[in-house]
């Protein structure tokens, strides 16, 4: 009985042991099939890293730069394809030129002159009027107003030559005019250059005055020096004389097409000499001098940023305040009526009294 106990322990034992050396085995066996299979891992991806492309830092530079050149590019076609639809949108619903370009160019003063459009950037350091054009208030009749918190802070003026006949000034100040810009005269065409007075001067400066309306004055120039310019100054200063002149003393400068026209052919600077010259001797006599001028000379035909000390004479018939730079007084219309006056006469806005 004893040797048949212990051959039973004896075979146990054997069993035991053999089943613990088959776990141990097959235990090995999945430790190095793992390693097998992480090895395996490890050489493929070292071999797809072998296979992409390796760059320079050079080669590197230049796909960027053509990868941002190719989206500028399709930048550009964007905003050129909205570009041109934003013109021909505006030029087939009967917006002039002029018209069309304005907006694209906010930082330009687009003017057409000499047969090409100019794009004059405008210059920051010179004053600007500040109106905005949601407060200008255009009446049935064609006269503006200019309104700031519900209140009408332009004023009413008109200015006259022999043109306008025999004006009833009575009548044209029952029609609310504050101010009359009278012409004194004018510097004719040609080589003579004579200057000539305006054959209703006086009495237009009399009747304005004895209705209650404050008179400046004008002279049409066509100085082509500074001599000439003070020679100008000089006439007016003597026909004003016997007056007390309330408003400005214009120097009204103008692109003409007449032949024979003496200016025309100036540069910017050798006409802003000549205007200067002209406002100058004004101020000089006590005078407050004023430059008259559209925006055409404005911008293309004078050097501004040498008038910025004078009050300006802002010429443009219409109701866009499109001109940046700062104006006291704007001849809106040439073709206005008023009563007292037979036919048309230019009518203006002053944003100040003098």
């Amino acid at each position: 009985m004893r040797r048949r106990k212990k051959d039973l322990i004896f075979y146990v034992l054997t069993v035991v042991s053999c089943m613990i050396a088959m776990v141990v085995v097959i235990v090995a066996a999945l430790l190095v099939y793992d390693r097998i299979k992480e090895k395996a891992a490890e050489k493929e991806a070292m071999e797809a890293l072998a296979q992409e492309p390796v760059f320079t830092q050079n080669e590197v530079d230049m796909i960027l730069t053509k990868a941002v050149s190719e989206a500028e590019s399709q930048a550009q076609a964007k905003e050129r394809e909205v570009l041109l639809s934003t013109i021909q949108q505006g030029l087939s619903q009967g917006d002039t030129v002029l018209g069309t370009l304005r907006p694209l160019y906010p930082d330009k003063i687009v003017v057409a002159s000499g047969g090409v459009y100019h794009f004059v950037p405008i210059q920051e350091n010179l004053k600007k009027h500040g109106r905005l054009q949601e407060n200008l208030r255009v009446l049935e009749t064609g006269e503006m107003q200019y309104v700031q918190d519900g209140q009408v802070v332009s004023h009413k003026g008109i200015d006259v030559s022999k043109y306008q006949g025999n004006i009833d000034w009575d009548k044209v100040a029952a029609a609310g005019v504050e101010y009359a810009f009278i012409r004194v005269g004018i510097r004719g065409y040609g080589a003579e250059g004579n200057i000539v007075a305006d054959d209703m001067f006086a009495r237009n400066v009399q009747g304005a005055k004895q209705a209650g309306i404050k008179v400046g004055v004008y002279f049409f120039t066509q100085a082509t020096t500074v001599e000439e310019a003070r020679e100008e100054a000089a006439f007016v200063l003597e026909q004003i004389a016997p007056y007390e002149i309330d408003y400005p003393v214009v120097c009204d400068v103008e692109k003409v097409s007449a032949q024979g026209a003496r200016m025309n052919a100036l540069t910017p600077a050798q006409r802003t000499d000549v205007v200067i010259a002209f406002l100058e001797a004004i101020k000089e006599a006590g005078y407050t001098p004023m430059l008259y001028a559209n925006m055409e000379m404005l911008s293309v035909m004078l050097e501004i940023e040498r008038l910025e000390s004078y009050d300006k004479w802002y010429a443009n018939f219409g109701s866009e305040m499109y001109f940046p730079y700062d104006y006291a007084v704007w001849q809106y219309s040439e073709t206005g009526t008023v009563d007292g006056i037979e036919g048309d006469v230019d009518l203006n806005i002053s944003f100040k009294v003098w």
